[in-house]
């Protein structure tokens, strides 16, 4: 509004050249159309970083989204990694007390013993 203005304000200072004091209103209103136009270039100029923003808005929004799932798996893997630990370590304590029966009246350490005590302490295999 204050563009078109300053536009009718210029038209009519061009045209009635009896107004007193024309000039001055000449320059009013090429300031008026200057500001204006520095006003609308602002204005579109803060309309595109909005625009820019709420696109970065929906991509954060995504890769949170994919990151909760990211989480999700790694927790779900590493829960069933911690029972297959939990799990093997129980078999073989099931092993070694079944063959700590066998030779327990003769006080020989077996070499399934040792064997099977290594493989305890072992790191789990991938």
């Amino acid at each position: 509004m204050l563009f078109f203005a300053g536009i009718i304000l210029y038209l009519v200072t061009k045209t009635i050249s009896f107004l007193p004091h024309t000039k001055i209103f000449q320059a009013v209103a090429v300031a008026l159309i200057f500001f204006s136009t520095y006003m609308i270039g602002a204005i579109s100029n803060n309309n595109a970083w909005l625009t820019r923003v709420k696109d970065l808005e929906v991509k954060v929004a995504q890769a949170e989204t994919k990151s909760a799932n990211t989480n999700t798996e790694i927790v779900e893997k590493t829960v069933v990694k911690t029972q297959v630990i939990k799990q093997r370590g129980q078999d073989i304590i099931k092993y070694v007390d079944r063959e700590v029966i066998k030779f327990d009246t003769s006080c020989v350490i077996p070499k399934e013993f040792v064997l099977t005590h290594n493989q305890a302490a072992e790191a789990p295999k991938k």
